[in-house]
């Protein structure tokens, strides 16, 4: 164990990101697992984490709310859902304590408060945690300006799992910020989420959405560049959420030496 570890919580333990947070935590040895939450109520509560997880006993029980546990974390780790993650950060604000945050979803009036505790505390917040995805957003950012005012027209095609409730995924929105932003369009004038019936010809502006929900897919995203004669297209694909949860555990080892302020994955990666 690394001296000086970070005490990381996490939030949703019992979820399926949840629990593969705990196995990163566990499997990193420059963090130290400290604590994690299920819901009020839950039949859960004192649950060992790691049982929770697959891993075996670890020694750390499940609580109930982040106040039990206050005094034995550094950083919390919330891949959960808006509203539990804004009141997450409110109570990391009021009791010193960092926070990563991947959760997606949120609405421009939740980007706005959250944005808004920028200076109370120091934040890692980004829709996808995965190092190769990040990577895969500076490419992006150098296609789009070598291809997209070329004739290039741009599409995003992600897919994920039954169960995944928002969409376009995060990691698609933030896609499609990166080529808009490389190619000074305002993504929410360009963006089409929808194509039904005689939706007429295709504007040369557009920044084109679709997505796919089936079966078991951890995530795979597509940034397609076409034109006459050529296509160019940038693909991630996540074959385990294990890549989201390293990521993530990585990002809470990088923000407890940070001071106040909403960092992104570029900063932890320092591209």
């Amino acid at each position: 164990m690394t001296a000086n570890a970070p005490r990381i919580a996490i939030a949703g333990v019992a979820g399926r990101m949840g629990r593969n947070l705990v196995n990163a935590v566990v499997q990193d040895d420059g963090a130290v697992l400290a604590g994690g939450t299920v819901s009020p109520g839950s039949s859960l509560a004192g649950a060992d984490l790691g049982e929770l997880a697959g891993i075996g006993r670890q020694g750390v029980a499940a609580a109930d709310s982040l106040a039990a546990i206050v005094d034995d974390f550094d950083v919390l780790i919330d891949f959960t859902a808006p509203k539990v993650t804004l009141a997450n950060l409110a109570f990391c604000a009021e009791h010193g304590k960092a926070i990563v945050i991947g959760t997606t979803g949120l609405s421009d009036a939740e980007l706005a408060e959250l944005q808004g505790y920028a200076e109370r505390l120091p934040m890692v917040f980004a829709p996808n945690m995965s190092v190769g995805v990040n990577l895969t957003l500076k490419l992006l950012e150098t296609a789009a300006k070598a291809l997209g005012d070329e004739g290039y027209d741009i599409e995003v095609v992600e897919a994920h799992h039954r169960h995944k409730v928002d969409a376009p995924s995060g990691t698609a929105l933030k896609m499609g910020e990166v080529v808009a932003e490389a190619l000074g369009r305002n993504l929410k004038e360009h963006g089409v989420f929808e194509r039904v019936g005689q939706c007429g010809p295709r504007d040369p502006k557009e920044i084109g959405f679709a997505t796919v929900r089936a079966g078991d897919i951890v995530g795979e995203h597509t940034v397609m560049f076409a034109t006459e004669g050529e296509r160019i297209e940038i693909t991630h694909k996540a074959s385990s959420r294990m890549t989201f949860a390293k990521g993530a555990v990585r990002a809470a080892r990088w923000v407890c030496g940070q001071g106040s302020g909403n960092y992104t994955m570029s900063d932890v990666l320092g591209l």
